[in-house]
């Protein structure tokens, strides 16, 4: 089968770019399939990540791109470089041209690099005209895994990993966040098809991030916004396609206990919501009450998004019982169930692992790890207490 991207002279690498941990994988399947999705929230870093592998590139967004693409897209599918297309939910006739192009040379792979900023929810044109001739991968802020030294890792919690909005210059927060999610209330969400007005949403955001860590109650955050539940629960819906934020269903299994049924919900990104929640810097942030919710949501999408980019297969979830047992991450992996539980302390104790153990039993966990702030681990692979650090090189 031929493979466009086994012409490595056609995509040079740009060597003074961080390595996204990702990359690997979206080779791969640049190699696998004619199509590849690579989609994200905006200025996580797919365009940089993208022009890093070559080809021609087009930024949909902008008319004078669209119609270079008109005018050059025969010649460009009959030749050899790949056709990068930023931003493509922008222009949705290209979806059938690209189709067209792809089931004549199905034989040949890495073709199209198609970047968006919306989920395939979203993205209608991706599910109903490439179903099947293209591989979706989702590119977040950067990792864990992905920051180069100590500092930077020290300020990925407060800033979150977006490059411009203080992972690589801790000055731009919280300013960048700030006028990050003033340009998505503005322009961006309303062009994807939000329907509320850009006052409205501002207000909803701050009202999420005031609820960061907490199981979902629409009806609650509505009668606060005079709206009702299912307008809440479609706005919810949309910016969970935005990649803005993170709904984990509860672990329900025959269990013989009564079980809490609402889903969790997180800001992906803490830059963002510690921007909202009007934190500066780490002393205002460790002073706040909600900063143990914080931190659970930080290591709960430092550990998706490394499984994720590493092409791990999971299912994520959260478990309480009615009487108080409580799991803050559970992964169904491997044929397994992980339980995590997540502490902000640099002392764990022997009876926060206790806790964990009956929860754990309770679901049938075959591996469990205390998650915290502390500089040694302990344990195995299978049962401990660990940092951050070493559970993603040693776990994942």
């Amino acid at each position: 089968m031929a493979s466009i991207i086994a012409k490595q002279e056609l995509f040079p690498i740009i060597h003074d770019m961080l390595e996204r941990a990702i990359k690997p994988l979206l080779l791969q399947r640049l190699r696998e399939y004619p199509a590849v999705a690579l989609l994200g929230s905006r200025q996580c870093g797919k365009t940089t990540l993208a022009q890093s592998l070559g080809g021609q590139y087009f930024d949909l967004e902008q008319e004078p791109d669209r119609l270079r693409l008109d005018l050059q897209f025969n010649g460009l599918i009959s030749g050899q470089q790949r056709v990068v297309l930023d931003e493509a939910q922008a222009w949705p006739e290209i979806f059938p041209r690209l189709r067209g192009a792809i089931d004549r040379r199905r034989d040949c792979n890495g073709r199209f690099l198609l970047l968006g900023s919306v989920s395939p929810a979203l993205m209608v044109n991706v599910s109903e005209s490439l179903a099947g001739r293209l591989a979706l991968l989702e590119l977040t802020p950067f990792l864990w895994s992905e920051a180069t030294s100590a500092e930077s890792r020290n300020k990925l919690w407060l800033h979150g990993g977006y490059p411009n909005g203080g992972f690589l210059q801790a000055d731009r927060y919280p300013q960048w966040q700030k006028d990050y999610l003033a340009l998505l209330t503005q322009r961006d969400l309303p062009n994807w098809g939000f329907p509320a007005a850009p006052a409205t949403t501002m207000r909803l955001l701050r009202m999420l991030a005031a609820s960061h860590g907490q199981a979902w109650n629409a009806s609650r955050l509505g009668q606060s916004m005079a709206l009702d539940y299912k307008t809440v629960n479609s706005y919810l819906g949309f910016l969970t396609g935005a990649f803005l934020l993170r709904m984990l269903e509860p672990f329900q299994r025959n269990i013989r206990k009564r079980l809490v049924k609402s889903p969790k919900m997180y800001w992906r990104d803490t830059g963002l919501l510690h921007a909202l929640l009007n934190t500066p810097d780490t002393a205002s942030l460790i002073a706040q009450p909600w900063v143990g919710a914080s931190w659970e949501g930080f290591v709960i999408e430092q550990l998706l998004a490394e499984l994720s980019a590493r092409g791990r297969q999971y299912q994520p979830y959260w478990f309480r019982s009615s009487d108080g047992h409580e799991i803050d991450l559970v992964l169904e992996m491997d044929g397994e169930n992980w339980a995590f539980e997540i502490k902000l302390t640099t002392a764990p104790g022997i009876a926060d692992m206790q806790r964990l153990d009956k929860a754990a039993d309770l679901i049938g966990a075959s591996r469990r790890f205390l998650v915290s702030q502390s500089s040694d681990a302990v344990g195995d692979d299978h049962r401990g207490a660990c940092n951050l650090d070493w559970l993603i090189k040693h776990i994942i």
